[in-house]
């Protein structure tokens, strides 16, 4: 029923409704990936199992930051070469594959074992977050404009559905058999669920792009750095994008932050062992799904620019809700909120570079795309576990018990969350929507060189 909606359109469909599913399933083993190891299980269990304490959440964020800014400084370049060379697919397979791989292999991260615990899991975030700049730029070549809304939403939604599914597999395992084996296993099983979701897309959905061949002299990172060199002398003609590229950078830092820490946040401040943390993921996937539903219909009717803006305010009222609560059950209803917050402004967020790149440009606009929220998502995490970690040792030394000082750094480091959401949300308020549409479609209709002129820069 989604696939059939989603075709339809004043113009006839750019892919076959089989190949947009392989599309969804992609981001069905995907999003497992997300609800266990960034959510429900493996940063709780790496912060309080294999580490413990609050240097435990601070070497979680340091991680995490590692693995972004190794994406940052990668993702425009390869970005580039996917584009020139039609490689988006081959790029895709070879990160999912790291991606897979290293998940499967923080089975071997026991308590304790931090080296182990660290590079395995940041091996795999590497691979998780370079897959996402190619699996987002096949996104314009199965969508028109007028659909993008919809099927980003759809496929957010889709891969909310493979996070629960998931998440309800390993579930029974966690109760009836509550030990560091079961949740070690439980990694293994999100590796082979995502290795399998994932065939689909390489198995039905083609190549579009076309592969061009290197000119006499030229390498692939000749070629990408040329192209580079020429969209940053360009940009002047993506303002728009360049405006968003500066909100979403602070923004999506405290969203960041608040998927990755979501898990330590209730495990610390309220107490709930690995079956409630569970519980808890799979409320805000299901709620994720209505959100990424709702929000993709609303980008098709009002706009990215005031989709989005709706999505941060929600986030905030989270966050502001999280930072004054003292309950368990208070923690769910928050999750479950937050859900439909972070569905729209994550699906949104993708959609809206689609919306503002010029034809055959996708993979490289992606790749910025990604060197901005990277290098944002270095920042955040590293940031929230500084301050929560400090802030902790602080209050420890002022005489609070060690647990207690524990958790008041986790609310001090809530406060960033939502300075990084307010900030992101006022600067997108400058940016123009329609002018961004505007120049993109512009780019497509110039022009362009003589393909022997074009290539080194193309």
């Amino acid at each position: 029923m989604v696939a059939a909606d989603l075709s339809t359109s004043a113009s006839p469909p750019l892919s076959t409704r089989r190949e947009r599913w392989a599309w969804y399933l992609y981001d069905f083993g995907n999003s497992a990936y997300a609800a266990v190891v960034l959510l429900a299980v493996y940063s709780a269990y790496f912060q309080g199992g294999v580490v413990g304490g609050p240097e435990g959440t601070r070497l979680w964020g340091l991680s995490v930051g590692l693995a972004m800014l190794v994406v940052a400084l990668t993702a425009p370049v390869l970005g580039a070469i996917a584009d020139f060379s039609g490689a988006k697919k081959r790029l895709l397979f070879f990160y999912t594959l790291m991606t897979v791989l290293f998940t499967g292999l923080l089975f071997f991260a026991r308590p304790g074992q931090v080296l182990i615990g660290m590079v395995a899991f940041i091996l795999a975030e590497i691979g998780y977050r370079s897959g996402q700049v190619f699996y987002n730029a096949l996104l314009p070549e199965i969508a028109r404009p007028e659909e993008i809304g919809r099927v980003s939403g759809a496929g957010w939604a889709i891969g909310n559905v493979g996070g629960i599914l998931c998440l309800l597999i390993i579930l029974p395992l966690i109760v009836f058999i509550d030990n560091n084996f079961v949740i070690r296993l439980s990694l293994v099983i999100t590796a082979i669920f995502f290795a399998l979701s994932s065939l689909p897309l390489f198995l039905w959905l083609p190549e579009r792009a076309t592969r061009r061949s290197l000119p006499p002299g030229e390498t692939y990172v000749s070629i990408a750095a040329s192209r580079l060199r020429r969209s940053v002398r360009t940009t002047r003609r993506f303002k728009e994008f360049l405006k968003y590229m500066g909100a979403f950078i602070v923004f999506d830092g405290g969203i960041i932050m608040a998927l990755d820490f979501a898990a330590i946040i209730g495990a610390v401040l309220f107490g709930l062992d690995q079956q409630q943390l569970i519980l808890f993921v799979i409320i805000v996937q299901i709620t994720n799904v209505f959100g990424a539903f709702f929000f993709g219909w609303l980008v098709d009717r009002l706009g990215g620019k005031q989709s989005l803006i709706l999505s941060l305010l929600v986030m905030l009222v989270v966050v502001i809700w999280l930072y004054f609560n003292r309950t368990a059950l208070g923690f769910f209803f928050i999750g479950a909120l937050a859900g439909v917050g972070m569905a729209g402004a994550q699906s949104v967020s993708r959609a809206m570079v689609a919306l503002f790149s010029p034809p055959g440009r996708s993979a490289e606009f992606y790749g910025f795309f990604a060197m901005g929220g990277r290098a944002s998502s270095f920042i955040g995490p590293a940031i929230y576990g500084f301050i929560a970690a400090e802030a902790a040792l602080w209050y420890q030394a002022q005489g609070q018990s060690a647990g207690t000082a524990e958790q008041l750094g986790q609310r001090i480091a809530i406060l960033a969350i939502a300075v990084f959401l307010a900030l992101g949300l006022i600067l997108l308020t400058f940016v123009n929507e329609r002018a961004g549409r505007a120049a993109a479609l512009k780019a497509e209709a110039e022009p362009r060189p003589a393909p022997a002129l074009d290539l080194p820069g193309a």
